[in-house]
């Protein structure tokens, strides 16, 4: 445990301290106490889905002052180190932090969300979700328990309850049932958490485009009293229209004092747009996923390297970025090797992460100076031009008080 003040008795594991908040919107910025570490909020999460972040190292990731990053339960009680051994090895290792050599903040989610990406292999009952292994065609059976007991055993920071997850575009009875299983599954995480003191389990609302259905979810989660809550079951493929206002719904109705997580938000204009709204955290694949392919993140939009444009270009990715990849390699060398090489994935990975991390410092010091509509005005100008910002985007800014 971090030689803070004392944790609150509500979350042994967790303190939750609003440094400054916005005038005019609802983005506030905040310490977030943790075991290992303490996080600056708003703050973006990079995903290390099985113990690392594909193609960096967890030095790396401290270099690029990342505070908390994410590893997946289904993926880790399956096969760290490529063995089935995962909460066996991880117990005799000292937990994910000690086998990755990271440390600082981690957050695993609970594996609920491949009943999504990986539908068509996971059978859902009341007892939990069954998955077949793709990797090997294997049964595993998800209850709320077994991901607790994983989550336990990889003893993360912030673990995510097993929720019922459905796509952000499912409608009827089948939201509703998705949405109170959630709550009773939460009930079953609460009780199968053995390491309440080292660790803290954080609520997931549900309830899809369903405002009724939201409101429902966080007045039942919020009765909890747990540490943390998170807004789930958005980023699917939904009008952005919908979803900015499910955000804003959810972050109006949370509890005031605990920290807020969007999950699965990546985009530059998303992360910008749903600080204002209130949430505290953010995670998504985005920045070295799509640096695979030879994607860098600029403040105005992303620059595609593999283009024969940049050729003979010898300037860096972005002139005022001080990223390892920035300081060293020009856009023309990187044009060269990207999806060719895996050094190019490493570069380009590099400078998104620096990207992503640069972003929310911007956010955050804006806020503490009280000047973040300003800092709004100016993303938003640098990126879409004077006149191309989207429409869903003008919508949610200007329901917090900052008109574009």
């Amino acid at each position: 445990m971090s030689a803070h003040k004392p944790f609150s008795a509500a979350s042994p594991a967790l303190r939750f301290e609003i440094v400054a908040r916005c005038p005019v919107t609802k983005a506030r910025v905040s310490k977030l106490h943790l075991p290992h570490f303490t996080a600056d909020t708003p703050m973006f999460m990079p995903v290390g889905t099985q113990g690392t972040m594909k193609g960096l190292t967890t030095q790396q990731l401290e270099d690029l002052d990342c505070h908390v990053i994410l590893g997946n339960t289904y993926h880790l009680g399956n096969r760290p180190a490529s063995t089935s051994r995962g909460p066996e090895l991880l117990d005799e290792a000292g937990g994910l932090h000690q086998f990755m050599n990271w440390k600082r903040g981690l957050l695993t989610d609970s594996g609920g969300f491949q009943m999504v990406s990986l539908l068509k292999l996971a059978e859902i009952t009341e007892e939990g979700v069954q998955f077949e292994a793709p990797h090997d065609g294997s049964l595993m059976m998800l209850t709320p328990e077994k991901s607790m007991e994983l989550q336990n055993s990889i003893g993360a920071d912030i673990m995510m309850q097993l929720d019922d997850v459905v796509s952000s575009l499912t409608t009827g009875p089948r939201l509703e049932e998705a949405m109170h299983r959630s709550i009773r599954w939460l009930d079953r995480c609460i009780k199968a958490h053995k390491r309440p003191q080292e660790q803290n389990l954080f609520a997931i609302i549900q309830g899809g485009l369903e405002p009724e259905l939201r409101r429902q979810c966080v007045a039942e989660m919020a009765k909890r009293n747990l540490p943390g809550y998170a807004i789930g079951g958005l980023s699917g493929g939904e009008e952005k229209d919908q979803f900015w206002r499910m955000v804003t719904l959810c972050t109006d109705l949370l509890p005031e004092d605990k920290p807020r997580y969007c999950m699965g938000v990546g985009y530059a204009e998303d992360l910008v747009v749903c600080a204002a709204l209130g949430v505290d955290m953010f995670d998504c694949v985005f920045p070295t996923r799509t640096a695979r392919f030879g994607n860098a993140l600029t403040a105005y939009g992303p620059l595609v390297l593999r283009q024969a444009q940049f050729e003979k270009d010898f300037r860096p990715i972005e002139e005022d970025c001080d990223c390892l990849t920035c300081k060293n390699y020009t856009r023309a060398y990187l044009y060269s090797i990207v999806t060719k090489d895996t050094v190019g994935c490493h570069l380009v990975s590099i400078h998104n992460i620096s990207y992503q991390m640069r972003l929310m410092r911007g956010v955050r010091e804006s806020i503490i100076a009280g000047e973040f509509p300003a800092f709004v005005r100016k993303f938003m100008r640098d990126r879409f031009g004077e006149s191309n910002t989207p429409q869903w985007v003008v919508n949610a800014l200007s329901s917090v008080g900052v008109e574009l």
